[in-house]
Protein backbone atom coordinates (compact mmCIF):
# COMPACT_ATOMS: atom_id res chain seq x y z
CA UNK A 1 0.00 0.00 0.00
CA UNK A 2 2.89 2.67 0.86
CA UNK A 3 4.87 1.78 -2.34
CA UNK A 4 1.36 2.55 -4.23
CA UNK A 5 1.11 5.69 -2.32
CA UNK A 6 4.69 6.77 -3.58
CA UNK A 7 4.43 5.27 -7.49
CA UNK A 8 1.17 7.99 -7.30
CA UNK A 9 2.95 10.86 -5.61
CA UNK A 10 5.99 10.16 -7.98
CA UNK A 11 3.09 10.34 -11.33
CA UNK A 12 1.76 13.51 -9.97
CA UNK A 13 5.60 14.79 -9.67
CA UNK A 14 6.35 13.67 -13.02
CA UNK A 15 3.48 14.80 -14.45
CA UNK A 16 3.99 18.71 -13.12
CA UNK A 17 7.25 19.02 -14.58
CA UNK A 18 6.16 17.88 -18.04
CA UNK A 19 3.77 20.20 -18.14
CA UNK A 20 6.27 22.80 -16.65
CA UNK A 21 8.89 21.67 -19.51
CA UNK A 22 5.57 21.74 -22.64
CA UNK A 23 4.29 25.54 -21.04
CA UNK A 24 8.22 26.91 -21.72
CA UNK A 25 8.59 24.94 -24.79
CA UNK A 26 5.83 26.08 -27.17
CA UNK A 27 5.18 24.24 -30.62
CA UNK A 28 7.19 26.26 -32.98
CA UNK A 29 7.49 24.40 -35.87
CA UNK A 30 5.80 21.14 -37.41
CA UNK A 31 7.07 18.51 -35.60
CA UNK A 32 6.10 14.66 -36.30
CA UNK A 33 6.50 13.73 -32.77
CA UNK A 34 4.11 16.56 -31.13
CA UNK A 35 0.46 15.11 -30.72
CA UNK A 36 2.47 11.85 -29.89
CA UNK A 37 4.19 13.68 -27.01
CA UNK A 38 0.42 14.75 -26.17
CA UNK A 39 -0.88 11.39 -25.78
CA UNK A 40 -1.07 11.43 -22.66
CA UNK A 41 -3.77 13.95 -21.95
CA UNK A 42 -6.15 11.64 -24.60
CA UNK A 43 -9.19 10.30 -22.31
CA UNK A 44 -8.49 6.98 -22.10
CA UNK A 45 -10.92 3.91 -20.24
CA UNK A 46 -8.51 3.99 -17.40
CA UNK A 47 -9.94 8.03 -17.16
CA UNK A 48 -13.82 6.42 -17.68
CA UNK A 49 -16.04 5.57 -15.14
CA UNK A 50 -19.00 2.86 -15.88
CA UNK A 51 -19.42 4.83 -19.18
CA UNK A 52 -16.26 3.37 -20.54
CA UNK A 53 -18.05 -0.33 -21.33
CA UNK A 54 -19.74 1.50 -24.46
CA UNK A 55 -18.27 1.77 -28.00
CA UNK A 56 -18.44 5.82 -28.39
CA UNK A 57 -16.83 5.13 -32.33
CA UNK A 58 -20.21 3.00 -32.75
CA UNK A 59 -22.06 5.65 -30.57
CA UNK A 60 -20.88 8.66 -32.83
CA UNK A 61 -21.58 6.50 -35.79
CA UNK A 62 -25.37 6.03 -35.28
CA UNK A 63 -24.37 2.32 -34.89
CA UNK A 64 -27.96 0.27 -33.82
CA UNK A 65 -26.47 -2.63 -31.46
CA UNK A 66 -23.98 0.26 -30.08
CA UNK A 67 -27.36 3.10 -29.49
CA UNK A 68 -29.15 0.05 -28.10
CA UNK A 69 -26.39 -0.88 -25.62
CA UNK A 70 -26.44 2.91 -24.50
CA UNK A 71 -30.23 3.22 -24.05
CA UNK A 72 -30.26 -0.20 -21.60
CA UNK A 73 -27.55 1.05 -19.63
CA UNK A 74 -29.02 4.65 -18.93
CA UNK A 75 -31.98 2.90 -17.46
CA UNK A 76 -29.83 0.63 -15.38
CA UNK A 77 -30.54 1.50 -11.35
CA UNK A 78 -26.99 0.35 -10.67
CA UNK A 79 -25.30 2.02 -13.61
CA UNK A 80 -26.56 5.44 -12.45
CA UNK A 81 -26.10 5.02 -9.08
CA UNK A 82 -22.35 4.44 -10.40
CA UNK A 83 -22.02 7.47 -12.50
CA UNK A 84 -22.86 9.89 -10.11
CA UNK A 85 -20.27 11.97 -8.31
CA UNK A 86 -21.05 13.98 -5.10
CA UNK A 87 -20.19 17.71 -3.92
CA UNK A 88 -17.94 16.52 -1.11
CA UNK A 89 -15.82 14.43 -3.80
CA UNK A 90 -14.42 18.06 -6.09
CA UNK A 91 -14.36 19.53 -2.19
CA UNK A 92 -11.92 16.75 -0.95
CA UNK A 93 -10.19 16.26 -4.45
CA UNK A 94 -9.41 20.24 -4.79
CA UNK A 95 -7.80 20.26 -1.57
CA UNK A 96 -4.51 19.01 -3.33
CA UNK A 97 -5.08 21.40 -7.15
CA UNK A 98 -1.84 20.33 -8.60
CA UNK A 99 -3.00 16.50 -8.53
CA UNK A 100 -6.80 17.44 -9.53
CA UNK A 101 -5.56 18.92 -12.71
CA UNK A 102 -3.17 15.87 -13.13
CA UNK A 103 -5.74 13.48 -13.28
CA UNK A 104 -8.68 14.93 -14.53
CA UNK A 105 -6.11 16.30 -17.42
CA UNK A 106 -6.91 19.82 -17.38
CA UNK A 107 -5.28 21.36 -20.51
CA UNK A 108 -2.76 23.76 -18.66
CA UNK A 109 -0.76 24.97 -21.51
CA UNK A 110 -2.44 26.17 -24.73
CA UNK A 111 -2.21 23.95 -27.40
CA UNK A 112 -1.62 26.26 -30.30
CA UNK A 113 -0.60 30.11 -31.13
CA UNK A 114 -3.31 31.00 -32.94
CA UNK A 115 -5.56 29.80 -29.95
CA UNK A 116 -3.52 31.79 -27.07
CA UNK A 117 -3.57 34.99 -29.53
CA UNK A 118 -7.30 35.31 -29.59
CA UNK A 119 -8.54 34.46 -25.63
CA UNK A 120 -12.16 34.13 -24.69
CA UNK A 121 -14.16 35.42 -22.17
CA UNK A 122 -17.25 32.88 -20.51
CA UNK A 123 -19.90 33.45 -18.07
CA UNK A 124 -21.24 30.03 -16.23
CA UNK A 125 -24.51 30.49 -14.39
CA UNK A 126 -24.62 27.22 -12.70
CA UNK A 127 -27.46 26.41 -9.95
CA UNK A 128 -26.99 22.63 -9.23
CA UNK A 129 -25.17 19.35 -10.23
CA UNK A 130 -21.33 19.94 -10.10
CA UNK A 131 -20.23 17.54 -11.71
CA UNK A 132 -21.92 18.34 -14.85
CA UNK A 133 -19.85 22.06 -14.18
CA UNK A 134 -16.87 20.47 -13.73
CA UNK A 135 -16.88 18.69 -16.86
CA UNK A 136 -17.91 21.59 -19.16
CA UNK A 137 -15.06 23.70 -17.51
CA UNK A 138 -12.53 21.16 -18.27
CA UNK A 139 -13.94 20.70 -22.01
CA UNK A 140 -14.04 24.66 -22.67
CA UNK A 141 -11.10 25.03 -20.05
CA UNK A 142 -7.61 26.92 -21.55
CA UNK A 143 -5.58 28.92 -19.90
CA UNK A 144 -5.28 32.08 -21.96
CA UNK A 145 -9.08 31.71 -21.69
CA UNK A 146 -11.14 34.09 -18.49
CA UNK A 147 -14.34 32.13 -16.66
CA UNK A 148 -16.83 33.54 -14.63
CA UNK A 149 -18.86 31.50 -12.55
CA UNK A 150 -22.29 32.29 -10.89
CA UNK A 151 -23.78 29.84 -8.91
CA UNK A 152 -27.65 30.82 -7.61
CA UNK A 153 -27.63 32.28 -3.90
CA UNK A 154 -30.75 29.78 -3.52
CA UNK A 155 -28.33 26.90 -4.47
CA UNK A 156 -27.18 24.04 -1.91
CA UNK A 157 -23.98 24.90 0.39
CA UNK A 158 -22.59 21.89 -1.18
CA UNK A 159 -22.66 22.92 -4.71
CA UNK A 160 -21.63 26.41 -3.73
CA UNK A 161 -18.28 24.52 -1.33
CA UNK A 162 -17.87 22.38 -4.29
CA UNK A 163 -17.96 24.89 -7.45
CA UNK A 164 -15.87 27.66 -5.25
CA UNK A 165 -13.44 24.60 -4.58
CA UNK A 166 -12.66 23.60 -8.59
CA UNK A 167 -12.46 27.49 -9.51
CA UNK A 168 -10.01 28.31 -6.92
CA UNK A 169 -7.42 25.70 -8.49
CA UNK A 170 -7.50 28.32 -11.60
CA UNK A 171 -6.26 31.49 -11.78
CA UNK A 172 -8.02 32.75 -14.62
CA UNK A 173 -11.86 31.57 -13.14
CA UNK A 174 -13.82 33.54 -10.64
CA UNK A 175 -16.16 33.33 -8.69
CA UNK A 176 -18.79 36.73 -9.88
CA UNK A 177 -18.20 39.39 -7.58
CA UNK A 178 -22.36 39.43 -7.25
CA UNK A 179 -24.82 36.82 -6.83
CA UNK A 180 -27.70 36.71 -7.44
CA UNK A 181 -31.09 34.63 -6.43
CA UNK A 182 -32.07 33.71 -9.99
CA UNK A 183 -35.70 33.39 -10.34
CA UNK A 184 -36.69 31.03 -13.71
CA UNK A 185 -38.18 33.65 -16.65
CA UNK A 186 -37.50 37.04 -14.81
CA UNK A 187 -35.11 40.15 -14.59
CA UNK A 188 -32.45 37.54 -12.02
CA UNK A 189 -31.70 35.16 -14.68
CA UNK A 190 -30.21 38.53 -16.63
CA UNK A 191 -28.69 39.83 -14.06
CA UNK A 192 -26.43 36.99 -13.32
CA UNK A 193 -24.89 37.21 -16.49
CA UNK A 194 -24.50 40.92 -16.59
CA UNK A 195 -22.61 40.55 -13.21
CA UNK A 196 -20.11 37.90 -15.19
CA UNK A 197 -20.07 40.18 -18.20
CA UNK A 198 -19.11 43.30 -15.88
CA UNK A 199 -16.60 41.27 -14.04
CA UNK A 200 -15.09 40.13 -17.20
CA UNK A 201 -15.11 43.47 -19.07
CA UNK A 202 -13.25 44.74 -16.10
CA UNK A 203 -10.77 42.21 -14.98
CA UNK A 204 -8.84 41.71 -18.50
CA UNK A 205 -8.90 43.89 -21.82
CA UNK A 206 -7.01 40.82 -23.80
CA UNK A 207 -10.26 38.85 -24.40
CA UNK A 208 -12.03 39.07 -27.93
CA UNK A 209 -15.31 37.78 -27.31
CA UNK A 210 -18.11 36.73 -24.57
CA UNK A 211 -20.42 33.32 -24.27
CA UNK A 212 -22.22 33.00 -21.74
CA UNK A 213 -23.42 29.09 -20.69
CA UNK A 214 -25.30 27.90 -17.95
CA UNK A 215 -24.59 24.31 -16.08
CA UNK A 216 -26.29 21.88 -18.55
CA UNK A 217 -24.35 23.45 -21.86
CA UNK A 218 -21.44 21.35 -23.41
CA UNK A 219 -19.28 22.07 -26.33
CA UNK A 220 -19.65 20.92 -29.98
CA UNK A 221 -16.19 21.98 -31.28
CA UNK A 222 -12.82 22.35 -29.84
CA UNK A 223 -11.18 25.63 -28.71
CA UNK A 224 -9.62 25.72 -32.00
CA UNK A 225 -12.89 25.45 -33.50
CA UNK A 226 -14.47 27.98 -32.04
CA UNK A 227 -11.52 30.24 -32.37
CA UNK A 228 -11.57 29.97 -36.14
CA UNK A 229 -15.27 30.38 -36.26
CA UNK A 230 -15.39 33.38 -34.14
CA UNK A 231 -12.49 34.96 -36.30
CA UNK A 232 -14.65 34.04 -39.25
CA UNK A 233 -17.14 36.50 -37.87
CA UNK A 234 -14.44 39.70 -37.96
CA UNK A 235 -16.48 41.61 -35.25
CA UNK A 236 -19.79 40.55 -35.86
CA UNK A 237 -22.34 38.98 -33.12
CA UNK A 238 -24.15 35.36 -33.77
CA UNK A 239 -27.18 35.28 -31.52
CA UNK A 240 -31.11 34.61 -32.45
CA UNK A 241 -32.76 37.64 -33.28
CA UNK A 242 -35.97 37.82 -35.43
CA UNK A 243 -39.57 39.08 -35.17
CA UNK A 244 -41.29 39.17 -32.22
CA UNK A 245 -44.48 36.95 -32.66
CA UNK A 246 -47.63 38.26 -32.11
CA UNK A 247 -48.32 35.23 -29.09
CA UNK A 248 -45.39 36.83 -26.88
CA UNK A 249 -46.23 40.08 -27.20
CA UNK A 250 -47.68 40.00 -24.13
CA UNK A 251 -44.54 38.99 -21.92
CA UNK A 252 -43.33 43.04 -22.72
CA UNK A 253 -47.19 44.92 -22.85
CA UNK A 254 -47.68 43.72 -19.24
CA UNK A 255 -46.03 44.41 -15.96
CA UNK A 256 -45.18 41.34 -13.87
CA UNK A 257 -43.51 40.83 -10.73
CA UNK A 258 -41.44 38.07 -8.50
CA UNK A 259 -44.01 37.09 -6.04
CA UNK A 260 -43.01 33.98 -3.47
CA UNK A 261 -39.35 32.98 -6.18
CA UNK A 262 -41.97 33.19 -9.16
CA UNK A 263 -43.18 35.46 -11.74
CA UNK A 264 -46.19 37.20 -11.60
CA UNK A 265 -48.38 39.37 -14.07
CA UNK A 266 -49.83 42.11 -12.31
CA UNK A 267 -52.64 43.46 -14.65
CA UNK A 268 -50.97 46.40 -15.24
CA UNK A 269 -50.22 47.47 -18.95
CA UNK A 270 -46.45 48.52 -19.77
CA UNK A 271 -45.68 51.53 -21.64
CA UNK A 272 -43.85 51.00 -24.36
CA UNK A 273 -39.92 50.48 -24.91
CA UNK A 274 -37.56 53.82 -24.47
CA UNK A 275 -36.69 55.50 -27.40
CA UNK A 276 -38.64 53.52 -29.55
CA UNK A 277 -36.67 50.41 -29.79
CA UNK A 278 -38.22 47.73 -31.94
CA UNK A 279 -38.16 44.36 -29.65
CA UNK A 280 -36.92 41.50 -30.89
CA UNK A 281 -37.56 37.62 -30.05
CA UNK A 282 -34.58 35.65 -29.19
CA UNK A 283 -32.67 33.06 -26.47
CA UNK A 284 -30.83 33.33 -23.62
CA UNK A 285 -27.54 32.33 -25.61
CA UNK A 286 -25.49 34.40 -26.98
CA UNK A 287 -21.85 35.01 -28.63
CA UNK A 288 -20.66 38.64 -28.76
CA UNK A 289 -17.46 40.73 -29.14
CA UNK A 290 -16.10 42.72 -26.87
CA UNK A 291 -17.63 45.65 -28.52
CA UNK A 292 -21.35 44.53 -27.80
CA UNK A 293 -20.34 43.91 -24.00
CA UNK A 294 -18.97 47.38 -23.56
CA UNK A 295 -22.49 49.19 -25.06
CA UNK A 296 -24.33 46.42 -22.65
CA UNK A 297 -22.48 48.05 -20.05
CA UNK A 298 -21.65 52.06 -21.40
CA UNK A 299 -24.58 52.71 -23.98
CA UNK A 300 -27.34 54.93 -22.50
CA UNK A 301 -29.90 53.44 -24.75
CA UNK A 302 -29.20 50.24 -23.89
CA UNK A 303 -28.94 51.00 -19.91
CA UNK A 304 -32.44 52.93 -19.96
CA UNK A 305 -33.93 49.40 -22.17
CA UNK A 306 -32.62 47.05 -19.36
CA UNK A 307 -34.17 48.98 -16.98
CA UNK A 308 -37.46 49.07 -18.74
CA UNK A 309 -37.26 45.43 -19.63
CA UNK A 310 -36.81 44.70 -15.26
CA UNK A 311 -40.31 43.78 -15.06
CA UNK A 312 -40.79 41.99 -18.11
CA UNK A 313 -41.60 38.24 -18.95
CA UNK A 314 -38.23 36.46 -19.95
CA UNK A 315 -36.63 39.35 -20.68
CA UNK A 316 -33.54 37.01 -21.33
CA UNK A 317 -35.27 36.09 -24.62
CA UNK A 318 -35.78 39.45 -26.05
CA UNK A 319 -32.83 42.00 -24.83
CA UNK A 320 -29.94 40.24 -26.14
CA UNK A 321 -31.66 40.11 -29.37
CA UNK A 322 -32.76 43.91 -29.31
CA UNK A 323 -29.93 44.95 -28.81
CA UNK A 324 -28.37 43.44 -31.33
CA UNK A 325 -30.21 45.11 -33.63
CA UNK A 326 -29.59 48.97 -32.38
CA UNK A 327 -27.53 50.93 -34.27
CA UNK A 328 -24.10 51.52 -33.62
CA UNK A 329 -23.90 48.17 -30.96
CA UNK A 330 -20.37 46.96 -32.35
CA UNK A 331 -21.29 44.03 -34.74
CA UNK A 332 -25.13 44.51 -34.86
CA UNK A 333 -27.39 44.19 -37.51
CA UNK A 334 -30.16 46.27 -38.94
CA UNK A 335 -33.42 46.22 -37.66
CA UNK A 336 -34.80 45.07 -41.05
CA UNK A 337 -36.57 41.92 -41.09
CA UNK A 338 -34.06 40.32 -43.93
CA UNK A 339 -31.28 40.62 -41.42
CA UNK A 340 -33.21 38.09 -39.24
CA UNK A 341 -31.51 35.22 -37.56
CA UNK A 342 -33.04 32.26 -36.21
CA UNK A 343 -31.16 29.55 -33.73
CA UNK A 344 -30.58 27.40 -36.58
CA UNK A 345 -28.42 29.75 -38.39
CA UNK A 346 -26.77 31.28 -35.81
CA UNK A 347 -23.99 29.33 -33.95
CA UNK A 348 -24.75 30.14 -30.10
CA UNK A 349 -26.21 26.82 -28.98
CA UNK A 350 -28.24 24.17 -30.61
CA UNK A 351 -31.64 23.55 -28.43
CA UNK A 352 -34.33 20.96 -30.06
CA UNK A 353 -37.67 21.93 -28.71
CA UNK A 354 -40.20 19.39 -27.95
CA UNK A 355 -43.12 21.18 -30.33
CA UNK A 356 -40.52 21.26 -33.34
CA UNK A 357 -39.38 17.42 -33.83
CA UNK A 358 -40.53 15.29 -36.75
CA UNK A 359 -39.50 13.19 -38.79
CA UNK A 360 -37.34 15.00 -41.68
CA UNK A 361 -40.06 14.62 -44.63
CA UNK A 362 -42.26 17.01 -42.27
CA UNK A 363 -42.77 20.63 -43.49
CA UNK A 364 -43.61 21.41 -39.42
CA UNK A 365 -40.50 19.97 -38.23
CA UNK A 366 -36.86 21.94 -37.50
CA UNK A 367 -35.01 18.75 -36.42
CA UNK A 368 -35.52 14.58 -35.31
CA UNK A 369 -36.98 13.98 -32.23
CA UNK A 370 -35.15 13.28 -29.22
CA UNK A 371 -33.15 10.26 -28.09
CA UNK A 372 -33.52 11.17 -24.58
CA UNK A 373 -36.23 12.45 -22.64
CA UNK A 374 -37.66 16.34 -22.32
CA UNK A 375 -37.51 18.79 -19.42
CA UNK A 376 -39.71 21.87 -19.90
CA UNK A 377 -40.26 20.44 -23.71
CA UNK A 378 -36.27 20.96 -23.80
CA UNK A 379 -34.65 17.33 -25.22
CA UNK A 380 -32.51 16.38 -22.68
CA UNK A 381 -29.88 14.79 -25.41
CA UNK A 382 -29.13 11.18 -25.21
CA UNK A 383 -26.11 9.10 -26.90
CA UNK A 384 -28.85 8.92 -30.04
CA UNK A 385 -28.50 12.54 -30.89
CA UNK A 386 -25.05 12.53 -30.98
CA UNK A 387 -24.42 12.28 -34.50
CA UNK A 388 -27.08 14.35 -35.84
CA UNK A 389 -25.37 17.64 -33.41
CA UNK A 390 -22.51 17.26 -34.71
CA UNK A 391 -23.39 17.98 -38.41
CA UNK A 392 -24.36 21.57 -37.24
CA UNK A 393 -22.30 24.41 -37.28
CA UNK A 394 -23.63 25.78 -33.46
CA UNK A 395 -20.33 25.92 -31.31
CA UNK A 396 -22.57 24.64 -28.16
CA UNK A 397 -25.87 22.37 -27.30
CA UNK A 398 -28.34 22.30 -24.69
CA UNK A 399 -29.20 20.21 -22.49
CA UNK A 400 -26.65 17.47 -21.27
CA UNK A 401 -27.27 16.20 -17.90
CA UNK A 402 -25.06 13.16 -16.30
CA UNK A 403 -28.50 12.07 -14.40
CA UNK A 404 -30.22 11.26 -17.64
CA UNK A 405 -27.69 9.78 -20.00
CA UNK A 406 -24.43 10.10 -18.86
CA UNK A 407 -22.93 8.46 -22.13
CA UNK A 408 -23.63 11.36 -24.09
CA UNK A 409 -21.74 13.54 -22.40
CA UNK A 410 -18.71 10.37 -21.76
CA UNK A 411 -18.66 9.90 -25.55
CA UNK A 412 -18.76 13.70 -26.86
CA UNK A 413 -15.95 15.02 -24.69
CA UNK A 414 -13.60 11.91 -25.11
CA UNK A 415 -14.20 12.78 -29.08
CA UNK A 416 -13.73 16.48 -28.28
CA UNK A 417 -10.11 15.73 -26.80
CA UNK A 418 -9.59 13.52 -29.32
CA UNK A 419 -9.88 15.92 -32.16
CA UNK A 420 -8.26 18.90 -30.30
CA UNK A 421 -4.73 16.68 -29.71
CA UNK A 422 -5.24 15.39 -33.74
CA UNK A 423 -5.22 19.05 -34.43
CA UNK A 424 -1.74 19.05 -33.62
CA UNK A 425 -0.57 17.39 -36.47
CA UNK A 426 1.14 18.84 -38.79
Amino acid sequence: MRLLKLLLKLTVVLGSLWMLYLMSHPKTDLDPTYSLRYSWLEYTDADGGPEKVCNCTAIMQGVREALKQAKLLTITKDFRKNVRIPDEHYINATRDCRKFKLTRKYLTFPLSQEEEDFPLAYSMVVHHKVQNFERLLRAIYAPQNIYCIHVDEQSQASVFSAISAITSCFPNVYMVSQRVRVVYSAWPRVQADLNCMADLYNVSTKWKYFINLCGQDFPLKTNLEIVRTLRSLKGGNSLESEKLPKEKKWRVSNVHQIVDGKIQATGKAKKPPPFNLPILSGNAYIVVSRGYVRSVLEDNRILALMEWAKDTFSPDEFLWATIQRIPGVPGSTWPNRKHDMTDINAIARLVKWQWHEGSQGSLEAVYPECHGKHVRSICVYGAGDLQWLLEHHHLFANKFDTDTDPIALYCLEKYLRQKALAELQP
